[in-house]
């Protein structure tokens, strides 16, 4: 199936690892030109040099900045003024007690996990609804359904996510510009193993197993979900092929979410 993404411009903010890298080399596949995004120009000449070994021919940019920093997305939208794919993936997570999370940490998750999101959209929605044509895809998380206990915090800016993508998308009605959330589960990308050792101090594969068992037992999968799974659904909702499916929260969460819709 041609998806309809060659040439066109994307736009995925941290992408040097994990699901971000996953996207973007995803996107890549398809004939997508697409601008990885990392805190420094050495994660970002890292990322740029492993896609083009995976993805010959890839067509791909770089712009080292932290985009949870307003004055970095003015440099990256002087940089690139229009983009047609914009994934708004930058995001962190941290296991912390509600009791001991400081007011300093909710300000930091809500400025880099869905400020960036906002002012990007803000940046580039203008661009696609002139050209009537574009994409908008929040990275979420089940976690902005199932509140986890051990990262309030995180969970209520995955919900936030999952409400602004709405709120845009009917911003956007009758426009050929859609805007989705993707709801990742639990995902076996880089990082997860810093916080497993934090959370537990097992192995990677002695918490899956417990994980699943007892914190996450209502996975259909009964495992961690690929950073190439989840990418699979972004690529797609990325696309020409996707048109109809407009404000809507899409779950790759191997079925951990207790319900039917």
């Amino acid at each position: 199936m041609d998806l309809g993404l060659k040439n066109k411009l994307a736009l995925v903010s941290g992408s040097t690892k994990g699901i971000g890298f996953a996207i973007a080399t995803g996107l890549a596949r398809e004939g997508a030109q697409v601008i990885i995004n990392g805190r420094s120009q050495q994660s970002v000449d890292a990322a740029l040099d492993t896609l083009r070994k995976a993805v010959p021919n890839a067509q791909v940019f770089g712009f080292a900045g932290d985009l949870s920093d307003p004055r970095q997305i003015d440099a990256l939208v002087a940089a690139y003024p229009a983009v047609d794919v914009l994934i708004n993936n930058l995001g962190i997570f941290d296991p912390k007690s509600f009791e001991e999370i400081p007011d300093e940490d909710w300000q930091r998750f809500f400025d880099v996990n869905v400020m960036s999101g906002v002012r990007l959209s803000r940046a580039y929605l203008a661009g696609m609804k002139k050209k009537n044509w574009g994409r908008v895809v929040f990275i979420s998380s089940e976690s902005g359904i199932q509140i986890p206990l051990e990262m309030i915090h995180y969970g209520v800016t995955k919900s936030a996510q999952i409400s602004l993508a709405r709120g845009l998308a009917e911003h956007c009605a009758g426009t050929g510009v859609t805007v989705n959330s993707v709801l990742p589960g639990p995902t076996k990308s880089e990082g997860v193993s810093d916080f497993v050792q934090k959370l537990s101090g097992d192995s990677i594969e002695a918490f899956e197993k417990e994980f699943f068992e007892k914190v996450r037992p209502t996975s259909l999968i009964k495992r961690f979900t690929t950073p190439e799974e989840v990418a699979n659904m972004v690529v797609y909702i990325s696309s020409e092929a996707s048109s109809a499916t407009n404000g809507a929260a899409l779950r790759v969460d191997g079925g951990v979410v207790l319900s039917a819709f």
